[in-house]
C-alpha cells in the first residue's frame, strides 16, 4: 500500500547551502496518529504530525540524492532547472530505495522509493513487502506526466 506521494525540492550538491528541502506537494493516503498518546489530538495537531513526517522523508531523499550525485562525480549543474522543450531522462535520473525503521518517522517500517528529475525529488512512501519494481515504474510515470504537464 502506498503511503503518501510527496515532490520536493532538491539543492545541488556541490553548491553552498542556498536554503532548505521545500514540499511542494504532498499526499497522505490514510492516518497515522501521535505515537505519544493514543487519544485524539485534534485535527491540527494530527496535520502538523504528518507534516513533520514527510519533511523528515524529503529530507532524507535530498541527502541520499546529493549523495548519489557527488559519488558519481556529477556537476553542481545536473540538479539545476533546465527549461528546455526537450524531454528530460528519466532513466538516467538519480533514484534509489531506503527503509526507514518503525518510528522514524512512522510507527511502522516503511520503504521509501525516490527519484531525482531537475531540482525536484519525487518519492513514495510504502509498506515493506510492495512490489518495489512495479512501485518505480508508477513513480517514473507519475514524473514524467508531472514534467510534461509542468512544460505545457
Amino acid at each position: 500500500m502506498v503511503h503518501a506521494f510527496l515532490i520536493h525540492t532538491l539543492r545541488a550538491p556541490n553548491l553552498e547551502d542556498t536554503g532548505l528541502c521545500r514540499v511542494l506537494y504532498s499526499c497522505v493516503f490514510g492516518a497515522e496518529k501521535s505515537p505519544d498518546d493514543p487519544r485524539s489530538h485534534g485535527a491540527e495537531r494530527d496535520r502538523l504530525f504528518r507534516k513533520e513526517q514527510i519533511l523528515a522523508v524529503a529530507r532524507q531523499v535530498e541527502s541520499l540524492c546529493r549523495l548519489q550525485q557527488q559519488a558519481a562525480g556529477c556537476s553542481s549543474t545536473d540538479l539545476q532547472p533546465q527549461f528546455s522543450a526537450e524531454p528530460v531522462s528519466l532513466h538516467e535520473a538519480p533514484h534509489g530505495a531506503f527503509h526507514l525503521a518503525a518510528g522514524d518517522p512512522f510507527q511502522e517500517p516503511r520503504t521509501v522509493l525516490w527519484l531525482g528529475i531537475l531540482s525536484l525529488g519525487f518519492a513514495l512512501v510504502l509498506d515493506t513487502h510492495e512490489n518495489l519494481l512495479l512501485a518505480e515504474r508508477t513513480l517514473r510515470l507519475l514524473a514524467r506526466l508531472l514534467l510534461d504537464h509542468i512544460r505545457c
